[in-house]
């Protein structure tokens, strides 16, 4: 059972990325002041952008340095690091080591101030459990070295029946951090969301949505709009406190993140989420019709 006192500090939500939850800025807030105003509500995020370039350490370090003490950051694997990008992307790196090794000094920034959580692969629905994807998970965890790391698959067959225990005890030898997913169970290119925590001290909830009809949409131009347009109802919500307070009886930390953000869902989710577990859910951003009533009508 967890203690109320301890809620706060075991139980941290957040969404993907800080740029696209306008719900959350002031008005009149520029893209440079939006990390800042993310952190008022969230103790956590997830960097998506890193998914896509790898930023440079003086990048991660203005990052490090707009938030406040106590918050953390999980890094998304640059997409060459997980075999999501082939071809041309790859082509400023002279080697793989080499892509690994510029990802990690720029993530050991954050190491340093003391704002890392983990770094998360995500694999691709392409990445099944094979020998040689084993593999690749094994060196990936020998390249990232003390970092934390979080592992999430996108292919059924890592937690088919007769695999299930071997890639949680998989997990476990090799030190990753499980990156659990709620998601549309749609065919082989989804995973069921396994209850179990891999590492004594964290575990990790992603909240894909689900929106079964758009998650086959890998071909159409606008298959993220559609994949992740989805909101939590009350239940669905409930049924994952349950979850994660189960959840806590075998690690010290649970990490939810939001990534239904197609409909700007996430950040009314995540606040839904916190407030059922008697949390803080952030203050009212500055709207400008709130400060013109307030200089017109207030009396002096």
């Amino acid at each position: 059972m967890v203690k109320e006192e301890q809620i706060e500090r075991r139980i941290q939500i957040g969404l993907s990325g800080w740029g696209d939850h306008e719900k959350l800025y002031d008005d009149g807030a520029k893209a440079s002041d939006r990390l800042g105003m993310y952190a008022r509500h969230f103790p956590i995020v997830e960097m998506d952008n890193s998914f896509y370039a790898i930023p440079s350490p003086d990048q991660m370090d203005k990052w490090a340095q707009t938030v406040p003490g106590h918050f953390g950051f999980i890094v998304k694997a640059y997409q060459g690091m997980t075999g999501h990008a082939r071809g041309g992307t790859l082509s400023k790196y002279s080697s793989t080591r080499s892509m690994f090794d510029e990802f990690r000094a720029s993530v050991r920034v954050l190491q340093a101030a003391g704002k890392l959580r983990a770094v998360l692969f995500q694999y691709p629905p392409w990445f099944g459990c094979e020998r040689k994807h084993v593999d690749i998970l094994k060196r990936t965890r020998e390249w990232m070295e003390d970092l934390p790391v979080a592992l999430e698959f996108r292919h059924q067959t890592w937690f088919a029946p007769e695999f299930r225990e071997k890639t949680l005890d998989f997990m476990r030898s090799e030190g990753w951090i499980h990156s659990i997913a709620d998601e549309p169970q749609a065919g082989i290119g989804s995973v069921p969301a396994v209850l179990a925590a891999t590492r004594e001290d964290a575990v990790m909830i992603r909240m894909h949505g689900r929106n079964e009809k758009g998650w086959q949409t890998g071909g159409q131009p606008n298959w993220r709009e559609v994949r992740y347009l989805y909101r939590y109802n009350e239940d669905e919500l409930a049924q994952w406190r349950e979850s994660v307070l189960k959840l806590l009886e075998e690690t010290s930390q649970c990490w939810i993140i939001f990534n239904n953000n197609s409909g700007g869902d996430a950040s009314d989710n995540a606040k839904q989420l916190l407030r059922m577990f008697g949390m803080d859910s952030g203050p009212e951003p500055i709207r400008q019709m709130d400060w013109l009533a307030e200089d017109i009508f207030t009396d002096k």
